[in-house]
């Protein structure tokens, strides 16, 4: 179980993965060597996960968001893993997300402008396996994107 410094730590470091060991050690109020041993424990328990780069892809040119909710031919009894694997190719497609409902899957694309979507739409995502229907929702705007957890 996670305590009370566990949580600061985890709290200052998801905020700012890039603080070095001294300073948030410093800023948590323990040991650099408590700080190290306490990431490394909960490194090794998985709940560290890694450190990444966030990258703004609107800053690199991509000016489209699209939504596809996606209903897929159930009777394929590999329907969904077909679907997943071959979308994963697609390198504008962001994220892949399964729910449980009349929506099988929801793939967030990116595209620079719309001709760009549509020829990503025409000649990848038309292209994957077992898809039944497609809705596309685009998107206007970003109210909430948070990964931070409330510790």
């Amino acid at each position: 179980m996670l305590d009370d410094v566990d949580r600061r730590l985890l709290r200052l470091y998801q905020y700012d993965a890039s603080l070095g060991p001294a300073e948030l050690a410093e800023r948590a109020g323990v040991t650099p060597a408590t700080c190290a041993r306490r990431l490394d424990r909960m490194a090794s328990a998985g709940i560290i996960r890694g450190n990444r780069a966030v990258i703004d892809w609107r800053k690199l040119g991509y000016a489209v968001e699209v939504s596809l909710r996606v209903t897929l031919d159930k009777a394929q009894p590999r329907a969904f893993e077909e679907f997943a694997q071959a979308a994963r190719k697609i390198p504008e497609v962001l994220e892949i997300q399964s729910f449980l409902g009349r929506v099988d899957t929801r793939l967030s694309v990116i595209a620079r402008d719309m001709a760009h979507y549509q020829q990503i739409y025409r000649e990848s995502i038309l292209g994957l396996p077992h898809i039944a229907d497609v809705e596309a929702l685009m998107h206007v705007a970003r109210i909430k994107s948070d990964e931070a957890l409330p510790l």
